[in-house]
């Protein structure tokens, strides 16, 4: 697997606000874990309705910054969100643990 390719092709869907193929680059029991949110999400249902209120809801474009792949399975990843939010523009990280090609879990933070 490319990682970076991995990443580009699911920021590319994340931007293009195309659910199906973004939550494809997903575990069906993949979770994601958002402190900045105060919430976890499981499965591809559960990272639906973050995808659906947080980038969709407000027009959230992802920019990466830098990536370190610590191995094929542990990612950390910064990016810039942009979007329909009261900062306009804020940083993020995500943490990624990969499986057979797929996200498994991913810890994003803002970083303020």
């Amino acid at each position: 697997m490319n990682i970076q390719n991995f990443i580009t092709e699911w920021i590319a869907a994340s931007n293009a606000f195309h659910t199906e193929k973004y939550l494809d680059f997903y575990l069906p029991n993949a979770i994601l874990d958002d402190p900045s949110v105060g919430m976890k999400f499981n499965g591809r249902q559960g990272i639906k309705k973050y995808f659906d209120n947080y980038f969709i809801g407000y027009n959230t474009h992802t920019e990466q910054v830098n990536i370190i792949i610590n191995d094929q399975q542990n990612i950390h990843l910064e990016v810039i969100f942009t979007g329909d939010f009261p900062e306009g523009k804020v940083g993020g990280t995500f943490d990624f643990n990969f499986r057979n090609g797929k996200i498994a879990f991913a810890k994003a933070n803002l970083i303020h």
